[in-house]
């Protein structure tokens, strides 16, 4: 019986994305309001159960923030769970928890979110909550709270960059790749100097200039009355005043005009191989091509360089690749851990074969429509949370101006043919035009890495 209540709910949460893959076109229905001081409201209606998730986009991530003052996007992912003007600290969560609501949030290089999942009669509480760190968190912003979160960001810095294994490969990447005028040249955990150097008033600036209700989307998906639930928004928000208007990043255009060559010594076991080439914004041409180049080359245990260097040839240990799509350029990044007894630089021949075939030949028709099937597949999946649909909702309108672009977003994959791959892959992934990172064992530098 329990199965059965399982399958039926999932089913349900499924037909709540209207008129589904079968019918050719996937939906997200949705409400789009803004008020008088800019808050952009997001509504999707679904009963499927008594809950809703409340999802909050700042439009600001690392990418809006300036050489010496990084990391500020990031921190304020902790502060705001420290209390506002009037949440006591420790309180956002014991609020949450009493009605059996759980929360989170995460920041990248174009953004930050912040979101609760709970019962639907909690509206009130987590409106009241993200109204009042968005309108009264400096009022309780103090001096010591921001050292304390500092010092975390600090610690989780040093926990996942500096002292975990490759943990830095991904800074020594961005800092290589992109010039010292793009916004993404940094991490988005920032710089540990930057972080140090941040007073209280350095904080408060950047929370003043992009936490304002225009740079903010409010989006509330499931067992809610629109109307009603827009009603509530009104009430809580409402008396925010609006910001300056904030200004979106521009990046400079680049090239590589050449390969550049890095090889960095750390406290590994295995040498690991980093190719990363520059490719084209989340959404505009070429995206798409190249998502589906990565995932003939090493989307799962039957792709091609699975195949020929884990099984056929035993070299490596893992391979990954993947399109980082993000607002303002993109990286392709392919990733090889080698196993002992083999160095990058055959890995690497054996990479580049590879990815010369693919110049060369088009994929089959089958392993194309693998990859429309899987990216069908997975906005399916993630639509079976109210989440998923919230965070949907929220991303197509960041990178889109447009909440429902699920079925367009389908059907740039859909309209490729296999002849579209190898141009796409003759054209971004150049051997001429990449970056090449060699992490190899403590003094290992010149045996194992790539060296030109």
């Amino acid at each position: 019986m329990k199965k059965m209540t399982h399958a039926f709910l999932w089913m349900a949460a499924l037909m709540s994305v209207s008129t589904l893959a079968g019918q050719g076109n996937l939906q997200i229905p949705y409400q789009l309001h803004k008020l008088p001081n800019g808050l952009t409201v997001i509504l999707h209606e679904d009963h499927t159960v008594p809950m809703i998730a409340v999802d909050v986009w700042y439009h600001v991530g690392s990418g809006y923030e300036k050489p010496g003052r990084t990391g500020f996007a990031h921190l304020f992912e902790h502060i705001m769970f420290e209390g506002s003007g009037n949440v006591q600290e420790g309180d956002f969560d014991n609020l949450l928890e009493s009605v059996g609501g759980n929360n989170n949030g995460s920041t990248n290089t174009d953004r930050t979110n912040y979101y609760e999942i709970l019962p639907s009669n909690g509206l009130d509480i987590a409106l009241f909550l993200e109204s009042d760190r968005l309108g009264y968190l400096l009022d309780a912003m103090s001096e010591g709270k921001v050292d304390g979160q500092r010092d975390v960001v600090k610690n989780e810095r040093r926990q996942s960059y500096e002292n975990r294994p490759y943990g830095l490969a991904y800074q020594t990447i961005v800092e290589n790749l992109y010039p010292k005028d793009h916004p993404y040249h940094w991490p988005t955990i920032g710089y540990m100097d930057d972080l140090t150097a941040a007073s209280r008033d350095d904080v408060a600036e950047f929370f003043k200039k992009f936490y304002v209700p225009n740079n903010a989307v409010l989006t509330i998906a499931g067992d809610i009355d629109p109307e009603q639930a827009l009603e509530r928004v009104k009430y809580w928000f409402s008396e925010i005043p609006a910001g300056n208007p904030v200004v979106k990043p521009v990046a400079p255009n680049f090239v590589l005009e050449a390969p550049k060559y890095l090889t960095m010594e750390d406290n590994v076991q295995l040498p690991r191989l980093y190719l990363v080439y520059p490719t084209p914004a989340y959404f505009t041409p070429g995206d798409a091509e190249l998502d589906v180049i990565a995932n003939i080359l090493a989307g799962g245990t039957s792709a091609r360089l699975f195949q020929k260097l884990v099984y056929e040839t035993g070299m490596a240990q893992n391979v990954s690749a993947y399109q980082s799509s993000q607002a303002l350029g993109s990286m392709f990044m392919i990733t090889v851990t080698a196993r002992p007894g083999h160095t990058l630089e055959e890995i690497m021949n054996v990479v580049d074969a590879e990815i010369a075939r693919l110049q060369e030949e088009a994929p089959t028709a089958r392993e194309l429509q693998q990859v429309i099937n899987q990216q069908e597949s997975q906005f399916l999946s993630e639509s079976q949370s109210l989440l998923g649909k919230a965070e949907a909702l929220q991303e197509y309108y960041y990178y889109t101006g447009n909440p429902d672009w699920a079925n367009e977003d389908l059907n740039r994959y859909k309209a490729l043919s296999v002849n579209d791959i190898p141009a796409a892959a003759r054209h971004y992934l150049k051997p001429t035009g990449r970056l090449v990172l060699s992490v190899v064992p403590k003094g290992q530098s010149g045996v194992l890495d790539v060296r030109r």
